[in-house]
């Protein structure tokens, strides 16, 4: 897969993904990830990537030229857009499982108050949000889906089941994991993980699953009956 990231901070993208599963990633062909420098193609002579927002208010808005002249390129090359901003669908496992079926992903990463809307409205394929929260900009956000999405490429993670067993993957959060000593601090591990007897445990998983669903987060069961 290609990725492209289009960031006014590269270093906050480059640093993270060059670690671990990412960087194994990479290492092993699965991942080639390309970081554009958005100052680059900055207005004037000081290579202006932001201006005041028409209306008034406060912030500064990120200019449309800069962003087209980075953009328009990759995504003439077939390249799927998506932009980082509180404003879009919040993202998913059933997203990042959809996506990591593309062949090419572009992130554009927001910072300040936005984008200009007419980059959205030309440009943007999907919006979409890390959660509903606020981060100082999109770079960091950018980091997380690229790993959540890159993850689920056969090979990145070695074990072929990793990810189908992962928190979100079956619509439950993720069972109870536990490993030597069988006892600390007088807690043991339970006996049904002991047995060896895998339709037992694997009832049990799935029991401890849906009791943490219902316990922490049980908007996940709603519709579920």
């Amino acid at each position: 897969m290609l990725v492209e990231v289009i960031t006014l901070f590269p270093e906050v993208v480059r640093v993270p993904l060059a670690a671990s599963m990412m960087g194994r990633a990479q290492e092993m062909g699965a991942l080639e990830l390309r970081v554009h420098d958005l100052r680059e193609q900055g207005v004037g002579k000081y290579r202006q990537v932001d201006d005041t927002p028409y209306g008034g208010g406060p912030g500064m808005v990120l200019k449309p030229e800069p962003i087209a002249a980075v953009l328009e390129p990759l995504k003439a090359a077939g390249g799927r857009v998506l932009l980082m901003t509180p404003q879009g669908k919040r993202f998913t496992q059933a997203d990042a499982t959809r996506l990591s079926r593309e062949p090419h992903l572009i992130f554009l990463c927001g910072h300040y108050e936005g984008v200009d809307q007419r980059i959205v409205d030309t440009l943007v394929d999907e919006e979409l949000s890390i959660g509903d929260y606020v981060l100082t900009n999109g770079a960091i956000a950018a980091v997380v889906f690229v790993d959540a999405i890159v993850r689920l490429i056969p090979g990145v993670l070695g074990d072929e089941n990793s990810a189908p067993d992962d928190s979100f993957s079956s619509g439950l959060l993720e069972f109870p994991h536990y490993t030597r000593p069988v006892e600390f601090r007088g807690a043991r591990v339970p006996d049904v993980l002991l047995s060896g007897n895998h339709a037992l445990i694997a009832k049990w998983r799935r029991e401890q699953a849906l009791a943490k669903t219902k316990r922490v987060r049980p908007d996940l069961l709603e519709g579920k009956g």
